[in-house]
């Protein structure tokens, strides 16, 4: 049927909280659902041993201690028990919608992404998953109180096993860029990437950005980001979910509409910063002769840095 594999935070406070809700979620999609936790987190072995699901400790890690994505994407399509798989971020909630996107899409072809959008809800609390009634629940207070985010935000992927094997550069996860250097990827591969949103309703836990000691800005603009950005070749190999060819909704697959415009806008866009961040470039030794603050400058770039990696 389908294996989904992640790499969670340490299971500890809230974020213990929105992760184990996540990967119980997953369980209780079908009967035939592997899941895979990859990574040495605080409470990473505990919890999956109390969930029935496969644990992998060792992952690939910079000196730094993040992730480097290619190190357990490869891992998951080797190990994996099924041909399809999705990476999904750990405090993503599915119902069983997921499954049914994955069976629509296999039937169509075997060279495909899936993608799609999330709904930002508040989670404070574990859900109890012995309601029967606990998805249609979960589901109706996301729709109700929760925000659907723009096509920017990627937080789960679904692909056939190789698809992205001995692929990837050595861009990490916990920062930004690399989710939508994959989409481009499948683009450029000439694969059919599918935006499910209408068809899945992945609901996603809000959080805080505490394991960086900047915050959610660090995590958007720091070294490590602008790494990610370098290995990936720049702004013009980011692609979003507007970029998908299909989508699939209630009366199955159809061509996407507005990818041409979105296309053209996502360039437009994207050429306008990279002039803006050459003229800022080109200008610091002018701006620094005529005693322009620095400070100014510097929040402008990390307003620009946290647009584009939106």
């Amino acid at each position: 049927m389908l294996t989904i594999f992640t790499t969670p935070k340490a299971f500890e406070g809230h974020s213990g909280i929105i992760q184990r809700n996540a990967l119980k979620s997953w369980t209780l999609l079908h009967p035939d659902i592997e899941v895979i936790l990859f990574g040495d987190e605080e409470g990473a072995a505990d919890t999956a041993l109390e969930l029935g699901i496969r644990h992998v400790p060792h992952v690939e890690r910079t000196p730094t201690g993040t992730k480097v994505l290619r190190s357990f994407f490869d891992q998951a399509q080797q190990i994996a028990r099924h041909e399809v798989l999705c990476y999904s971020n750990c405090d993503i909630i599915f119902t069983s919608d997921l499954v049914h996107a994955v069976v629509a899409l296999r039937a169509a072809g075997d060279r495909f992404l899936m993608v799609g959008r999330r709904w930002d809800v508040d989670i404070e609390e574990p859900l109890s998953f012995k309601e029967p009634d606990w998805a249609d629940r979960v589901r109706g207070y996301a729709t109700q109180h929760g925000n659907r985010a723009s096509g920017d935000w990627i937080d789960y992927i679904g692909f056939p096993r190789g698809f992205y094997v001995n692929q990837l550069p050595d861009l990490v996860v916990g920062r930004v860029f690399w989710d939508q250097w994959l989409v481009w990827r499948a683009r450029q591969s000439g694969a059919t990437v599918v935006d499910v949103s209408e068809a899945v309703l992945a609901i996603h836990q809000n959080h805080n950005y505490g394991y960086h000691q900047s915050g959610r800005l660090g995590v958007w603009t720091d070294q490590q980001s602008i790494r990610n950005l370098e290995l990936a070749g720049g702004r013009w190999h980011l692609c979003t979910i507007d970029d998908a060819s299909h989508l699939l909704g209630p009366l199955g697959l159809r061509s996407n509409p507005d990818r041409n415009k979105q296309v053209l806008r996502r360039l437009v866009r994207t050429a306008r910063e990279v002039i803006w961040l050459g003229a800022l470039n080109w200008s610091r030794p002018l701006r620094k002769a005529i005693g322009l603050r620095k400070d100014n400058c510097d929040a402008a770039l990390t307003r620009l840095r946290r647009f584009v990696s939106k």
